[in-house]
């Protein structure tokens, strides 16, 4: 079974190492002192994020923000494949929306769009009923979503709405390490001017995967 992980350093998590802390809490900052939402596209995310944010264990303890790699290819007059990465933090959106509501509409109207998410961690109840009407309203759409984790999967209503993603025509699916490799091969920045490193799987990385796979059966049987 995964093990509980200790909480990240601010660094790992994204955030400065100096922020300050209260009763043992990060001091929340206003809306209006964070940074807007911005999307990336065609760019790598740090090495630092994946190796954290991606790891599959069972208590996310401190993996508070949601990332997304996208491929998305088009079938119609004018084929076309784009991808990149979408991160939620200090977002009113969540990831997932924001990609329906900036990245989706790119596909040309009445073509066949194949997309295929690799995120963190499965969607929340508000996303995935997002997801799924946005599925339900739109055939030429085939979505298949790779996770890490699975996002409080023993909650009655996120078990419900996965289930209505499945039924949308959704393809749910656990990240295998081979899926996490394929990741950091075609997300992930490398160094410049050296060679490509190689992925290095962590210890329990199939065992965790196992374990989400056998939970998500559960859940969508």
């Amino acid at each position: 079974m995964a093990e509980k992980q200790e909480e990240p350093s601010n660094a790992q998590n994204g955030e400065p190492d100096n922020a300050e802390e209260g009763e043992g809490k990060k001091k929340k900052l206003k809306r209006e002192d964070l940074p807007p939402f911005e999307i990336v596209t065609g760019e790598r995310l740090p090495a630092i994020f994946f190796k954290f944010q991606f790891r599959n264990v069972e208590y996310s303890s401190g993996r508070n923000k949601t990332f997304l790699c996208y491929v998305m290819e088009t079938q119609g007059k004018e084929p076309a494949t784009s991808r990149g990465y979408l991160e939620d933090e200090h977002a009113a959106a969540h990831a997932e929306m924001a990609f329906l509501n900036t990245i989706l509409p790119r596909c040309e109207p009445g073509a066949r769009c194949t997309v295929t998410w690799y995120v963190s961690s499965s969607p929340c109840v508000g996303c995935a009923e997002r997801i799924a009407d946005t599925l339900r309203r739109n055939k030429a759409l085939h979505l298949t979503i790779m996770v890490g984790r699975l996002f409080m999967w023993d909650q009655p209503d996120v078990q419900a709405a996965l289930r209505s993603l499945k039924a949308a025509g959704c393809k749910l699916r656990i990240m295998k390490p081979q899926d996490f490799e394929y990741v950091w091969q075609n997300f992930v920045e490398q160094e410049e001017g050296e060679e490509a490193q190689s992925f290095v799987p962590w210890e329990d990385i199939q065992e965790n995967f196992q374990y989400y796979e056998e939970k998500l059966a559960e859940i969508l049987h």
